[in-house]
């Protein structure tokens, strides 16, 4: 059996990190789907920015501009909106057929507004109104900004994909901001059966840091002893952060107080593992997939994982195993002197720079091909 598909068994969705208009003319997310059990779609500026630069998809657009004195950020809104409705459009079979468990495609408000809520409220609202779906997810990143405008937003029905986590910490704001909001929609009448949201946490960004880090403390001298106790951590603490994040999912997704939600229809908010490509050629091309299988559950997968996974991918119900060990994996990391806080920070402040620097690019590539028309 396709490995892909034995995900589902186990309470996990597949979804595709990627978004090009080929996606949908040539039938390739029709074919996911069918073939491999595809459940969603999630995009970025990074991957508009290559389907922009790398594709002629969007001549048609490009040629109906021309003289109309359209700028670069109107015309790739308008290319996004009309490629996530059309994913939207071919996954609301899934959507339908899971009861609106699943068959989301996500689009991102502007990296700029990261750290601005107000200005992230107002282009989600926009955004959602705009794509006119019910099964589209608008991306918000869980920044300290981000995450009054998440809970503000779901009080208001809208579905949305909260990105950028890194922290355990933070992830937990963001799933008690979920919870919160549902009760603020529930009380004023709204139903919460129609509400969905995943939390998108990183992980082989985690790793990539950690290794840095590593390296670092091994160059300016190291025991034999503390040597291995650097050397044994690479590879690993991403995976522990990710169990010990659904750790807290299961604690924050019980109880009275949700029993109270989930008695009026209410969806868990999921965990989506994002950043699921391995980064280091010494690590398994698979392994944020198969270390990371449990219930309630997304992987969103960039094209080249999901082939390997479906190549040589093993299924096995990965994601509480060995709770103590991920534990101790932690605590090992801040006995080495590597902050964990220090880590997160770091990567919550990069992945917005590199965010808005896609985008700028993005921006830029449309206004080129726009002037060239």
């Amino acid at each position: 059996m396709n490995p892909l598909r034995q995900l589902a068994e186990l309470g996990q969705s597949l979804w595709v990190d990627n978004l090009q208009r080929s996606y949908i003319t040539k039938g390739t997310l029709k074919k996911f789907i069918d073939e491999d059990g595809l459940k969603g779609l999630t995009s970025n500026p990074t991957i508009f920015q290559k389907a922009v630069s790398g594709s002629e998809d969007y001549q048609d657009l490009f040629d109906g501009a021309k003289g109309k004195g359209i700028n670069g950020n109107d015309l790739y809104e308008k290319l996004a909106v009309r490629d996530v409705q059309g994913a939207a459009d071919i996954l609301t079979p899934v959507y339908q057929a899971t009861k609106g468990q699943d068959g989301y495609a996500s689009l991102e408000v502007s990296p700029r507004l990261a750290l601005n809520t107000e200005g992230t409220l107002e282009e989600a609202r926009r955004l959602w109104k705009t794509l006119a779906r019910p099964n589209v997810m608008i991306k918000v990143p869980g920044t300290v900004q981000g995450l009054p405008a998440f809970e503000e937003l779901t009080a208001e029905g809208i579905n949305v994909n909260v990105t950028l986590l890194f922290s355990q910490e933070r992830y937990k704001a963001i799933a008690e901001a979920y919870v919160s909001g549902l009760e603020k929609f529930a009380a004023s009448g709204g139903d919460v059966s129609r509400v969905a949201s995943v939390a998108s946490f990183f992980i082989s960004r985690i790793d990539a840091a950690v290794d840095k880090e590593i390296e670092k403390k091994l160059k300016a001298g190291a025991t034999p002893e503390q040597q291995k106790a650097l050397e044994g951590l690479s590879g690993k603490v991403a995976i522990a952060n990710a169990k010990l994040a659904y750790r807290t999912f299961k604690q924050v997704f019980s109880g009275a107080r949700w029993e109270a939600l989930a008695k009026k229809g209410a969806k868990v908010q999921r965990v989506l593992w994002a950043s699921t490509s391995t980064k280091s050629p010494k690590l398994r091309d698979v392994l944020y997939v198969e270390e990371l299988i449990g219930k309630d559950t997304v992987n969103t997968m960039p094209p080249a994982t999901i082939d390997a996974f479906r190549d040589h991918g093993k299924v096995r119900p990965s994601l509480e195993e060995d709770l103590p060990g991920a534990e101790a994996t932690m605590r090992q990391l801040e006995t080495a002197g590597i902050s964990m806080k220090s880590v997160t920070d770091q990567l919550s402040t990069d992945g917005i720079r590199l965010f808005e620097e896609s985008f700028d690019q993005l921006l830029s590539a449309v206004g080129e091909k726009l002037a060239k028309t």
